[in-house]
């Protein structure tokens, strides 16, 4: 199915990080359905591989790197052999994330160190890297994805919720800086979305209470959250920046 001339990505490059499950996977097949180059970043080769045929299958030129993007030093090279592969990064999801039960009175500082540098950390490190390219073309998009937990507290992983609400104010900042350069940054907050890491969920009450939250009644997709990036990445988004795009039923408004 072809797209609408507006939010059509032929002749685009995009790079997905934790791209080969979840909300990382859908918003890569629709990225792959628009017409871009897609390049999955994740961890665990064997689903990247996957990713990448799935992909391909689909009509798209397509690359899997095996990255831990908590790996500093090896970021830019990563970043380098999708451009060496496919061709300038036009697009950049930071979408890799993880959460552990950190707080006050509970977990380990180095579990805090680690889910700062996946969800925040590595996600600025990137978006610098990507900059780098769309400034000298003029041209950019960088979409972070957050959580309900950028606007809410959690009692059990406070790390997460700092991770994604100063994510929700990076995007801000970097949106800001780089407007002048026609790049385009904004943010997608995800609800409940239907997952392999939400499954479990449905046989625990808490599922009954986040129905009960969100006036949709129901969990969403990763093809629903494909669309708001799909918006974001094109150029029917060119005059919106620094915006954050809440894909969640109402649950934040309830």
């Amino acid at each position: 199915m072809s797209a609408p001339a507006m939010f059509d990505l032929a002749g685009r490059v995009a790079a997905v990080t934790g791209g080969n499950g979840g909300i990382g996977l859908g918003i890569a097949r629709g990225f792959a359905e628009a017409g871009a180059a897609v390049a999955i970043l994740a961890r665990d080769e064997a689903k990247n591989h996957a990713a990448r045929d799935e992909l391909i299958a689909l009509g798209a030129r397509a690359l899997a790197v095996r990255l831990d993007v908590t790996d500093r030093a090896a970021l830019a090279p990563a970043m380098a052999e999708v451009e060496r592969e496919l061709g300038p990064i036009d697009i950049l999801v930071n979408n890799a994330g993880i959460a552990r039960p950190v707080g006050a009175t509970r977990g380990e500082l180095a579990d805090w160190d680690r889910v700062i540098e996946t969800n925040l950390n590595a996600a600025f490190i990137l978006a610098r890297l990507a900059a780098r390219s769309m400034i000298a073309r003029r041209r950019g998009k960088i979409i972070n994805i957050g959580s309900e937990y950028s606007l809410f507290g959690n009692p059990i992983a406070h790390s997460y919720s700092a991770s994604k609400g100063a994510l929700i104010q990076l995007t801000k900042s970097m949106a800001v800086e780089l407007a002048a350069h026609n790049i385009q940054v904004n943010a997608i907050v995800p609800g409940w979305i239907e997952s392999d890491m939400t499954a479990p969920m449905k046989s625990r009450p808490f599922y009954q209470e986040v129905l009960r939250r969100t006036p949709a009644a129901r969990l969403g997709t990763p093809a629903e959250c494909a669309g708001a990036a799909i918006f974001l990445a094109s150029s029917a988004a060119d005059f919106v920046t620094g915006a954050t795009l809440f894909v969640d039923g109402g649950y934040s408004i309830k």
